[in-house]
Protein backbone atom coordinates (compact mmCIF):
# COMPACT_ATOMS: atom_id res chain seq x y z
CA UNK A 1 0.00 0.00 0.00
CA UNK A 2 1.91 3.23 -0.85
CA UNK A 3 1.60 6.00 1.74
CA UNK A 4 0.47 9.78 1.37
CA UNK A 5 2.55 11.94 -0.36
CA UNK A 6 4.13 14.65 1.43
CA UNK A 7 2.97 17.69 1.11
CA UNK A 8 6.75 19.02 1.86
CA UNK A 9 8.08 17.16 -0.88
CA UNK A 10 6.21 19.69 -3.30
CA UNK A 11 8.45 22.08 -5.06
CA UNK A 12 6.84 26.24 -4.94
CA UNK A 13 6.31 27.50 -7.97
CA UNK A 14 8.66 30.92 -7.41
CA UNK A 15 11.31 28.46 -7.05
CA UNK A 16 10.51 26.89 -10.56
CA UNK A 17 10.31 29.86 -11.87
CA UNK A 18 13.82 31.02 -10.89
CA UNK A 19 14.81 28.05 -11.80
CA UNK A 20 13.90 28.06 -15.33
CA UNK A 21 15.10 31.94 -15.49
CA UNK A 22 18.52 31.11 -14.58
CA UNK A 23 18.65 27.59 -16.49
CA UNK A 24 16.53 28.48 -20.10
CA UNK A 25 19.51 27.66 -22.38
CA UNK A 26 19.20 23.71 -20.70
CA UNK A 27 15.17 23.95 -21.70
CA UNK A 28 15.23 26.04 -24.55
CA UNK A 29 16.01 23.54 -27.08
CA UNK A 30 13.46 20.91 -25.73
CA UNK A 31 10.44 23.72 -25.46
CA UNK A 32 11.25 25.60 -29.24
CA UNK A 33 10.76 21.71 -30.56
CA UNK A 34 7.74 21.52 -28.80
CA UNK A 35 6.26 24.88 -30.09
CA UNK A 36 7.92 24.17 -33.74
CA UNK A 37 6.35 20.54 -34.05
CA UNK A 38 2.83 21.87 -32.42
CA UNK A 39 2.68 23.97 -35.11
CA UNK A 40 3.76 21.58 -37.94
CA UNK A 41 1.27 19.21 -36.31
CA UNK A 42 -1.43 21.58 -36.39
CA UNK A 43 -1.44 22.65 -40.28
CA UNK A 44 -0.86 19.17 -41.35
CA UNK A 45 -4.21 17.53 -39.65
CA UNK A 46 -6.42 20.37 -41.68
CA UNK A 47 -3.99 22.85 -43.64
CA UNK A 48 -5.52 25.01 -41.58
CA UNK A 49 -4.04 25.77 -37.61
CA UNK A 50 -7.16 27.25 -36.24
CA UNK A 51 -9.36 24.50 -37.38
CA UNK A 52 -7.17 22.39 -35.06
CA UNK A 53 -7.21 25.02 -32.08
CA UNK A 54 -10.98 24.42 -32.35
CA UNK A 55 -10.83 21.30 -32.09
CA UNK A 56 -8.47 20.80 -29.12
CA UNK A 57 -10.73 23.71 -27.54
CA UNK A 58 -13.72 21.38 -28.38
CA UNK A 59 -12.02 18.47 -26.92
CA UNK A 60 -10.79 20.56 -23.53
CA UNK A 61 -14.50 21.69 -23.03
CA UNK A 62 -14.77 17.75 -21.82
CA UNK A 63 -11.71 17.98 -20.01
CA UNK A 64 -13.02 20.72 -17.99
CA UNK A 65 -16.17 19.08 -17.32
CA UNK A 66 -13.63 16.08 -15.98
CA UNK A 67 -11.89 18.86 -13.55
CA UNK A 68 -14.93 20.41 -12.07
CA UNK A 69 -16.66 17.28 -11.33
CA UNK A 70 -13.32 15.72 -9.79
CA UNK A 71 -13.46 12.99 -12.41
CA UNK A 72 -10.11 11.65 -13.60
CA UNK A 73 -9.60 9.89 -17.05
CA UNK A 74 -6.07 7.73 -18.10
CA UNK A 75 -5.11 7.77 -21.26
CA UNK A 76 -6.02 4.76 -22.53
CA UNK A 77 -9.73 5.25 -21.26
CA UNK A 78 -9.75 8.96 -22.62
CA UNK A 79 -9.66 7.46 -26.55
CA UNK A 80 -11.12 4.20 -26.89
CA UNK A 81 -14.55 5.61 -26.71
CA UNK A 82 -16.12 5.76 -30.80
CA UNK A 83 -16.58 9.76 -30.10
CA UNK A 84 -16.34 12.20 -27.81
CA UNK A 85 -19.69 14.36 -26.86
CA UNK A 86 -19.77 17.76 -26.20
CA UNK A 87 -22.51 19.50 -25.06
CA UNK A 88 -23.61 23.00 -25.44
CA UNK A 89 -21.29 24.66 -27.83
CA UNK A 90 -21.68 28.29 -28.48
CA UNK A 91 -20.18 29.79 -31.17
CA UNK A 92 -19.58 33.34 -29.49
CA UNK A 93 -18.00 31.83 -26.98
CA UNK A 94 -15.37 29.72 -28.80
CA UNK A 95 -15.18 33.45 -30.72
CA UNK A 96 -14.55 34.86 -27.60
CA UNK A 97 -12.27 32.58 -26.17
CA UNK A 98 -10.01 31.78 -29.00
CA UNK A 99 -9.94 35.51 -30.18
CA UNK A 100 -11.05 34.50 -33.70
CA UNK A 101 -13.95 36.51 -35.46
CA UNK A 102 -17.32 35.02 -35.28
CA UNK A 103 -17.87 34.58 -38.53
CA UNK A 104 -14.55 32.60 -39.23
CA UNK A 105 -15.51 30.14 -36.49
CA UNK A 106 -18.92 29.53 -38.01
CA UNK A 107 -17.61 28.65 -41.42
CA UNK A 108 -14.64 26.36 -39.74
CA UNK A 109 -17.07 24.63 -37.96
CA UNK A 110 -19.62 23.93 -41.00
CA UNK A 111 -16.29 23.06 -43.03
CA UNK A 112 -15.50 20.84 -40.11
CA UNK A 113 -18.62 19.53 -40.49
CA UNK A 114 -18.77 18.78 -43.61
CA UNK A 115 -15.45 16.90 -44.24
CA UNK A 116 -16.57 14.77 -41.42
CA UNK A 117 -14.41 15.59 -38.86
CA UNK A 118 -17.23 16.53 -36.29
CA UNK A 119 -20.49 15.84 -36.36
CA UNK A 120 -23.66 18.39 -34.98
CA UNK A 121 -26.63 17.58 -33.48
CA UNK A 122 -28.45 20.71 -31.76
CA UNK A 123 -26.47 22.38 -29.69
CA UNK A 124 -24.22 18.96 -29.20
CA UNK A 125 -20.64 18.62 -31.30
CA UNK A 126 -19.66 14.86 -31.49
CA UNK A 127 -15.92 14.60 -32.36
CA UNK A 128 -15.48 11.47 -34.73
CA UNK A 129 -13.16 8.19 -33.39
CA UNK A 130 -10.74 9.05 -36.42
CA UNK A 131 -10.34 12.89 -35.48
CA UNK A 132 -9.91 11.93 -31.89
CA UNK A 133 -7.10 9.72 -32.92
CA UNK A 134 -5.73 11.68 -35.37
CA UNK A 135 -5.85 14.67 -32.86
CA UNK A 136 -4.33 12.47 -29.71
CA UNK A 137 -1.69 13.54 -27.23
CA UNK A 138 1.18 10.91 -27.99
CA UNK A 139 4.11 13.05 -29.63
CA UNK A 140 3.51 16.66 -27.59
CA UNK A 141 3.16 14.07 -24.33
CA UNK A 142 6.83 12.64 -25.69
CA UNK A 143 7.66 16.43 -26.59
CA UNK A 144 6.66 18.11 -22.90
CA UNK A 145 8.06 14.98 -20.99
CA UNK A 146 11.36 15.62 -22.52
CA UNK A 147 11.05 19.60 -21.14
CA UNK A 148 10.35 17.99 -17.92
CA UNK A 149 12.96 15.47 -17.75
CA UNK A 150 16.01 18.51 -18.58
CA UNK A 151 14.17 20.65 -15.48
CA UNK A 152 14.41 17.44 -13.45
CA UNK A 153 18.03 17.07 -14.09
CA UNK A 154 18.59 20.63 -13.35
CA UNK A 155 16.94 20.40 -10.23
CA UNK A 156 18.86 17.21 -9.59
CA UNK A 157 22.11 19.52 -10.01
CA UNK A 158 21.21 22.19 -7.61
CA UNK A 159 20.75 19.58 -5.08
CA UNK A 160 16.44 20.61 -5.04
CA UNK A 161 15.45 16.86 -6.21
CA UNK A 162 17.08 13.17 -5.27
CA UNK A 163 15.89 11.24 -8.33
CA UNK A 164 15.65 12.25 -12.36
CA UNK A 165 12.99 10.87 -13.67
CA UNK A 166 12.70 9.01 -17.28
CA UNK A 167 11.01 10.92 -19.94
CA UNK A 168 9.39 7.34 -20.32
CA UNK A 169 8.52 7.36 -16.73
CA UNK A 170 7.13 10.68 -17.15
CA UNK A 171 5.01 9.53 -19.68
CA UNK A 172 3.46 6.84 -18.09
CA UNK A 173 2.94 9.17 -15.41
CA UNK A 174 1.06 11.87 -17.53
CA UNK A 175 -1.06 9.40 -19.05
CA UNK A 176 -2.12 7.87 -15.33
CA UNK A 177 -3.63 11.16 -14.80
CA UNK A 178 -4.34 12.32 -18.32
CA UNK A 179 -7.45 14.74 -17.96
CA UNK A 180 -5.72 17.10 -15.36
CA UNK A 181 -2.51 17.27 -17.32
CA UNK A 182 -3.53 17.52 -20.67
CA UNK A 183 -6.34 20.14 -19.10
CA UNK A 184 -2.85 21.88 -17.65
CA UNK A 185 -1.33 21.98 -21.07
CA UNK A 186 -4.02 23.11 -22.71
CA UNK A 187 -4.51 25.69 -20.45
CA UNK A 188 -0.74 26.37 -20.59
CA UNK A 189 -1.09 26.46 -24.02
CA UNK A 190 -4.07 28.74 -24.91
CA UNK A 191 -2.42 31.46 -23.03
CA UNK A 192 0.56 31.16 -25.18
CA UNK A 193 -1.64 31.36 -28.67
CA UNK A 194 -3.41 34.09 -27.69
CA UNK A 195 -0.19 36.44 -26.35
CA UNK A 196 1.38 35.75 -30.03
CA UNK A 197 -1.70 35.65 -31.60
CA UNK A 198 -2.54 39.69 -30.41
CA UNK A 199 1.04 40.57 -31.82
CA UNK A 200 1.27 38.82 -35.02
CA UNK A 201 -0.84 38.85 -38.21
CA UNK A 202 -1.95 34.82 -37.68
CA UNK A 203 -0.36 31.64 -36.26
CA UNK A 204 0.71 30.53 -39.41
CA UNK A 205 3.30 33.62 -38.83
CA UNK A 206 4.18 32.22 -35.58
CA UNK A 207 4.66 28.62 -37.42
CA UNK A 208 6.97 29.53 -40.12
CA UNK A 209 9.36 31.82 -37.46
CA UNK A 210 9.46 28.81 -34.63
CA UNK A 211 11.61 26.73 -37.78
CA UNK A 212 13.44 30.25 -38.26
CA UNK A 213 14.05 30.00 -34.40
CA UNK A 214 14.59 26.53 -33.76
CA UNK A 215 17.44 26.33 -36.77
CA UNK A 216 19.11 29.01 -34.81
CA UNK A 217 18.17 26.93 -31.50
CA UNK A 218 20.14 23.76 -33.17
CA UNK A 219 22.96 25.16 -34.60
CA UNK A 220 26.15 23.53 -32.86
CA UNK A 221 28.12 26.62 -32.94
CA UNK A 222 25.39 28.65 -31.05
CA UNK A 223 26.80 28.69 -27.16
CA UNK A 224 24.47 30.83 -25.41
CA UNK A 225 24.43 32.15 -21.46
CA UNK A 226 22.07 30.09 -19.03
CA UNK A 227 19.97 32.19 -18.10
CA UNK A 228 16.88 33.44 -20.50
CA UNK A 229 18.21 37.30 -20.45
CA UNK A 230 21.21 36.59 -22.19
CA UNK A 231 20.67 33.49 -24.07
CA UNK A 232 17.79 35.88 -25.82
CA UNK A 233 20.21 38.64 -27.15
CA UNK A 234 22.49 36.02 -27.80
CA UNK A 235 20.27 34.59 -29.91
CA UNK A 236 19.41 37.60 -32.42
CA UNK A 237 21.40 37.04 -35.17
CA UNK A 238 23.14 33.55 -34.03
CA UNK A 239 22.55 31.92 -36.73
CA UNK A 240 24.78 32.46 -40.13
CA UNK A 241 23.39 29.62 -42.26
CA UNK A 242 19.36 30.69 -42.35
CA UNK A 243 17.36 28.73 -43.49
CA UNK A 244 14.94 29.68 -47.15
CA UNK A 245 11.13 29.79 -47.82
CA UNK A 246 11.38 26.43 -49.99
CA UNK A 247 12.67 24.75 -46.82
CA UNK A 248 10.14 26.31 -44.77
CA UNK A 249 7.61 25.00 -46.58
CA UNK A 250 8.40 21.79 -46.85
CA UNK A 251 9.19 21.71 -42.97
CA UNK A 252 5.32 23.08 -42.13
CA UNK A 253 3.73 21.75 -45.12
CA UNK A 254 2.52 25.27 -45.87
CA UNK A 255 2.88 26.21 -49.59
CA UNK A 256 6.01 28.31 -50.63
CA UNK A 257 4.07 31.40 -51.53
CA UNK A 258 2.01 31.64 -48.25
CA UNK A 259 5.33 31.15 -46.48
CA UNK A 260 7.08 33.54 -48.71
CA UNK A 261 4.29 36.20 -47.98
CA UNK A 262 3.88 35.98 -44.43
CA UNK A 263 7.77 35.85 -44.06
CA UNK A 264 7.59 39.47 -45.46
CA UNK A 265 5.12 40.58 -42.97
CA UNK A 266 8.15 39.22 -40.45
CA UNK A 267 10.82 40.99 -41.71
CA UNK A 268 8.75 44.07 -42.16
CA UNK A 269 7.94 43.58 -38.59
CA UNK A 270 11.42 42.99 -38.06
CA UNK A 271 10.75 39.88 -36.12
CA UNK A 272 13.21 38.18 -38.95
CA UNK A 273 16.20 39.14 -41.17
CA UNK A 274 16.45 38.14 -45.44
CA UNK A 275 20.59 38.23 -45.87
CA UNK A 276 21.53 38.89 -49.54
CA UNK A 277 21.28 34.83 -50.49
CA UNK A 278 18.18 34.91 -49.29
CA UNK A 279 18.59 33.13 -46.30
CA UNK A 280 16.32 33.81 -43.07
CA UNK A 281 17.74 34.38 -40.14
CA UNK A 282 16.07 35.24 -36.60
CA UNK A 283 16.86 39.30 -35.73
CA UNK A 284 14.25 40.91 -33.80
CA UNK A 285 15.06 44.68 -33.95
CA UNK A 286 13.66 47.75 -32.03
CA UNK A 287 10.29 47.22 -30.90
CA UNK A 288 10.16 43.12 -32.25
CA UNK A 289 12.96 42.85 -29.58
CA UNK A 290 10.96 44.63 -27.04
CA UNK A 291 7.75 42.83 -27.70
CA UNK A 292 10.08 38.80 -28.18
CA UNK A 293 11.84 40.03 -24.80
CA UNK A 294 8.29 40.51 -23.26
CA UNK A 295 6.52 37.38 -24.26
CA UNK A 296 9.73 35.13 -23.56
CA UNK A 297 9.52 36.61 -20.16
CA UNK A 298 5.38 36.05 -20.13
CA UNK A 299 5.32 32.60 -21.21
CA UNK A 300 8.24 31.12 -18.70
CA UNK A 301 5.81 32.62 -15.68
CA UNK A 302 3.06 30.67 -18.07
CA UNK A 303 5.84 27.66 -18.18
CA UNK A 304 6.77 28.09 -14.46
CA UNK A 305 3.03 27.68 -13.45
CA UNK A 306 2.54 24.66 -15.91
CA UNK A 307 5.26 22.84 -14.87
CA UNK A 308 4.38 23.07 -11.11
CA UNK A 309 1.36 21.12 -11.70
CA UNK A 310 2.62 18.67 -13.84
CA UNK A 311 6.22 17.84 -12.09
CA UNK A 312 4.59 18.24 -8.04
CA UNK A 313 1.88 16.00 -9.94
CA UNK A 314 4.16 13.49 -10.57
CA UNK A 315 6.03 13.47 -7.77
CA UNK A 316 3.25 12.40 -6.16
CA UNK A 317 1.91 9.77 -8.40
CA UNK A 318 6.04 8.69 -8.17
CA UNK A 319 6.94 9.46 -4.38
Amino acid sequence: MKSLPSISSQIDEKIIHKVIKNNFASLAPSFFTLTSNWFIRAYNHFKDIDKFIIIIYLINKDLIFYRQNGVKINYDTFYKDKSLEIDKINISDIAKDLKIPKESIRRKIAELEKNGVIKKSGKKIFIVRDTLYTTKATNTLTEIASILHEFNKILKNKKLAKEIYSVNEIISAMKENFSFCWYQFNKFWFIYLDRWRAELKDLECLAIGMVVIINAVKNKEFFPKKNIRSYHKALMGSDPRGVNAMSISEITGIPRPTVVRKLKYLIDKKYLHMNEKKLISFNAKDSAFITTKGMVNKNMLSLSYFINKIFNQIRIINP
